[in-house]
């Protein structure tokens, strides 16, 4: 392990986010707000480490993949913890374990929250709170590759380790012109998605915190009924097709600008993306219309919105589907296991890894039956090798046991079933809201310490997809090599 190389990745990564918390420090000042004096003394201390660690010379730049993974790992905790100064300094989250929930909840586009009064918090705050979700929706490494590509070395290995999915790709040859693709077409839809929400009647302010949060399918909100405040059928669609979109695979849109809208149908994972969002949506619709008495419009409009939030894992509400039938719910926790697509800003276990995983049953049945036969699992025309089957049964295998131990933690806190059950999912996903107690209109405030703890690596582990952070606890790692 090069570990001078990993602290010079580190530096340059504390000293974007100095960069990138200056916007809320102007509206702090802007607003003659309590908590500037926060923003100032974290953006100093952040330059300050972030200027010391990329002091340190290395004679080989050279970065491979356990490099790589580690820097990627730690530099979504230094962030996180630098990212909850200004809460903690302002006093507006006494706790610093609070603070660093919400920060982790922000990059980790997960969107849990455990602030119980958040209209009361400075709008330079709420901007750094909604800004994380749009900073960790494309990945703060792929935006530093961006912009600073030469001084990674190759940086493959950090986009590989940040970047959702089990084998995420290059639009065009060098990994620095991807990333600056990636994030034009990030920030273009964006910039959308705050004019459409102007548009359609919201405030200027708070478009912008409802367009990060759909943006990197994080869900931070500023009112404590979430979208369902504004009451808008026009904000409830814009926000349900954006979320829908960001759960996409930037590729395909890059093929959209190409004009190869052949490729972009013939999609294997985008079809079942589809397919599943679909079929959730008619669920859910038939299931509420007789129990609340709405409209098919109503229906339609709060179960697409509603199976977007949750299927993206962005974790917006305009009802509070906690008091939805128990089919309706059942339908949503399925949904949030299968996540959207990958080389996308959301979360859960991806539906390209879920594909594999059915055509893998499929094919061992059709084994089973023709054991002479000779069966290749195919996505898209190609051939899926055995590395990558292998990555995908380990990560399955990984994630459904981080769920059991993390359930059995949480419920030291006594909570109900559903509450610890939904709460590790909604965190290992990165949805935001679970069920009954962190429903959507509950948070994550009545959990002890250790369960805090459990459930902010569970955030962490479901963003970086486990391997990246696992492999920091193993000694072979850190050996000189």
């Amino acid at each position: 392990m090069n570990v001078k190389i990993v602290l010079k990745v580190l530096g340059i990564v504390l000293f974007w986010e100095a960069v990138l918390m200056m916007p809320s420090l102007l509206i702090s000042v802007l607003d003659n707000s309590f908590d500037t004096k926060a923003f100032i003394i974290t953006i100093a201390v952040t330059v300050l480490t972030g200027f010391i660690l990329t002091r340190f010379k290395t004679n080989r730049t050279e970065m491979r993949k356990r490099e790589g993974y580690a820097a990627v790992a730690m530099s979504w905790l230094a962030m996180s913890l630098f990212g909850a100064l200004p809460f903690y300094i302002s006093g507006s989250i006494p706790s610093f374990i609070d603070a660093l929930f919400e920060t982790v909840s922000g990059f980790t586009t997960t969107g849990s929250s455990i602030v119980r009064n958040i209209e009361i918090m400075p709008r330079g705050l709420l901007f750094w709170r909604s800004f994380t979700h749009w900073i960790g929706g494309m990945g703060v490494l792929v935006f530093t590759m961006a912009f600073l590509p030469s001084t990674l070395g190759r940086p493959v290995f950090l986009m590989r380790a940040e970047s959702p999915g089990p084998a995420p790709g290059k639009l065009v040859p060098k990994i620095g012109e991807s990333s600056k693709i990636l994030y034009v077409i990030y920030a273009v839809m964006t910039a959308i998605l705050i004019i459409l929400l102007i548009i359609a009647g919201m405030p200027v302010f708070n478009s912008f915190i409802y367009a990060f949060g759909t943006a990197g399918t994080g869900g931070f909100a500023m009112d404590a009924l979430s979208v369902g405040a504004y009451n808008n059928p026009w904000i409830d669609w814009i926000i349900t097709i954006g979320m829908f979109l960001f759960g996409v695979n930037f590729t395909l849109y890059f093929l959209l600008i190409k004009g190869d809208y052949k490729s972009i149908f013939k999609n294997e994972e985008f079809r079942l993306y589809c397919i599943y969002v679909f079929l959730g949506v008619l669920a859910v619709v038939i299931n509420v219309m007789p129990k609340f008495n709405y409209n098919f419009g109503e229906a339609l409009r709060h179960s697409a919105f509603t199976v977007s939030t949750l299927v993206t894992t962005t974790g917006y509400a305009t009802k509070d589907f906690n008091l939805w039938p128990m089919f309706s719910k059942s339908v949503l926790l399925t949904l949030m296991f299968f996540g959207a697509c990958a080389g996308s800003t959301a979360g859960g276990i991806k539906s390209i890894r879920v594909l594999v995983l059915f055509k893998s049953l499929y094919y061992e049945i059709k084994h089973t039956i023709h054991p002479k036969s000779v069966q290749k699992i195919k996505v898209d025309g190609k051939s899926i090798d055995d590395d990558t089957l292998k990555s995908i049964m380990i990560f399955f295998f990984a994630y459904i046991a981080i769920i059991i131990f993390s359930v059995i933690v949480v419920s030291l806190d006594n909570f109900d079933f559903m509450t610890s059950f939904s709460a590790v999912i909604a965190t290992i996903s990165n949805i935001g809201p679970g069920f009954e107690v962190v429903g959507p209109m509950g948070n994550f405030a009545d959990f002890s310490v250790l369960s805090k703890i459990v459930l902010i690596s569970n955030m962490i582990l479901g963003r970086l997809e486990i391997l990246p952070v696992i492999i920091l606890f193993s000694p072979e790692v850190w050996k000189k090599h």
